[in-house]
């Protein structure tokens, strides 16, 4: 009897190259707050924005910023509580699905996409309009914006490739840095006297709201807040997010509402109440509030401001672009994208792959702003960013709505005021604002009506995609189907 040779063995099969979630317990309260402060950019907001919006309204600006901080706030106190149930890192998507249905929850995760894409790239082009006249007003030498632009791309790109806590650390730095700035500036103004008036509590009336271009104002001051619902898509990088997500959403906003109300209202201040808005229409730019920080703090803080709008623009940049990767990601493993995209490395458990698409859109748009001549900051940057601010408010208002479904025939222990009345409210006001941004939308972007419908069309058109691609899934896959804005991070 013969025998027979023992089987090889097989083989071990080599571990697979990437990891099958982002990284777990990775990142606490204080980080997810830098993420969305951060993202907010205090200083490009205060120094860029808050003129504009004192131009268009006067001192009506600052009670805008502090009444769409409390609309917010209501919003958040809903959102806050759907977040102790959902743990997806594509937040508006998820959330959407679970309240209003998957074909909603579909279309909208195409909204956030298009969104977070749009901001970022528009960041990314006046982070090099920042940095290249910042350097040319420091050091006489004139670089060109768009390699600055590439250059900050590529740091960006490095940064969202590695553990999310280095862009944690980084983004706290800039975030500190530049609120320190600001804090100077407020103190600044209030050590000499409060201004040639001296403190005037009078641009906090509700009277002056009915001004002309109030609102046009509201674009602005909503949008100051765009990212802070960035907490919910770091849910399943985040330790216990059943109590960090809800808690760093509060502490964010809030923070926001009045650290913006009380700088705004310092620099009315700074010039008067009765002539902050024939300044604001007379500077150019940031100059008005660079102008006051020279005259109150000293040139030492002017230039540091030059400096740290740098560092604000980048910080805002990389967080949107860790946010949009993250929708990819999430997309990528629902399979409404390739399915590569919701893949992550096996060292860093970053979404790789998202994060080059993301480095390729963001290429594409700065290179055809090369090609076509145009001014980065007034074209490229305020015409991406009217589209992405009305797309987040959009989602905003969708998922106010679906936390109210969401906990419709069940509060599962929370009061009605948390789970009904705040999120109908946030709702109904959101609402309002979007229709007051859509009536003014050429304030915000000053273009032609045939380029502000071209910018608003691809909302409603990405949205309607989403219903379409769901019934799709249903059809070929009806086990996928009911995966969908349904997968939750599993925790360790």
């Amino acid at each position: 009897m013969s025998t027979q040779p023992p089987a090889p063995q097989a083989s071990a099969a080599p571990a697979p190259p990437v990891a099958p979630t982002l990284e777990q317990n990775a990142i606490g309260t204080a980080d997810l707050v830098f993420f969305v402060v951060a993202a907010a950019a205090p200083l490009t907001v205060m120094a860029g924005a808050a003129p504009v919006a004192i131009k268009m309204a006067g001192q009506a600006a600052a009670l805008g910023y502090l009444l769409s901080g409390l609309l917010l706030i209501v919003f958040a106190a809903g959102f806050t509580a759907m977040s102790r149930h959902v743990r997806n890192a594509g937040a508006f998507y998820a959330y959407i699905g679970r309240g209003l249905g998957r074909a909603a929850g579909v279309g909208s995760a195409y909204v956030a996409l298009l969104s977070y894409n749009a901001i970022e790239v528009g960041l990314l082009a006046v982070f090099g309009w920042f940095t290249g006249s910042g350097f040319r007003d420091l050091t006489g030498v004139r670089v060109p914006w768009w390699a600055w632009a590439l250059a900050g791309l590529v740091a960006i790109g490095v940064l969202g490739c590695r553990k999310v806590t280095l862009s944690a650390k980084v983004l706290g730095v800039a975030l500190a840095l530049e609120v320190l700035i600001l804090l100077v500036f407020d103190a600044a103004v209030f050590a000499h006297g409060g201004g040639p008036d001296g403190p005037r509590f009078g641009a906090l009336s509700p009277e002056h709201l009915g001004t002309a271009g109030a609102g046009g104002m509201f674009v602005l001051c909503v949008g100051a807040f765009i990212g802070f619902e960035a907490t919910a898509i770091y849910a399943e990088e985040a330790r216990r997010p059943e109590r960090s997500v809800p808690r760093a959403t509060c502490i964010a906003v809030g923070f926001l509402a009045l650290f913006y109300t009380f700088t705004v209202w310092t620099i009315i201040n700074a010039y008067g109440a009765d002539r902050a808005q024939a300044v604001a229409k007379a500077a150019a730019g940031t100059e008005m509030v660079f102008a006051a920080t020279r005259r109150f703090a000293g040139a030492w803080a002017a230039d540091a401001m030059h400096l740290l709008i740098i560092t604000s623009a980048f910080a805002a940049t990389l967080a949107f672009h860790n946010g949009a990767t993250r929708y990819f990601y999430a997309l990528g493993r629902a399979r409404l994208l390739p399915r590569r995209l919701g893949t992550v490395t096996a060292r860093h458990r970053s979404p790789a792959a998202a994060v080059l698409l993301q480095s390729a859109i963001a290429l594409l748009v700065v290179l055809a702003t090369i090609l076509t001549g145009q001014d980065p900051y007034a074209v490229t940057f305020l015409w991406t960013n009217g589209t992405g601010i009305l797309g987040i408010m959009l989602l905003q208002a969708l998922a106010a709505l679906a936390v109210f479904g969401f906990f419709r025939g069940d509060r599962r222990g929370q009061p009605a005021w948390r789970v009904v009345a705040a999120p109908l409210a946030a709702c109904a006001g959101l609402v309002v604002l979007i229709v007051l941004v859509c009536r003014n939308f050429d304030l915000l972007t000053d273009a032609p009506t045939g380029i502000n419908i071209a910018l608003l069309a691809p909302l409603p058109l990405v949205f309607a995609a989403g219903p379409v691609v769901a019934l799709r899934i249903r059809r070929r896959d009806p086990r996928a189907y009911e995966r969908l804005t349904t997968v939750d991070a599993e925790r360790g």
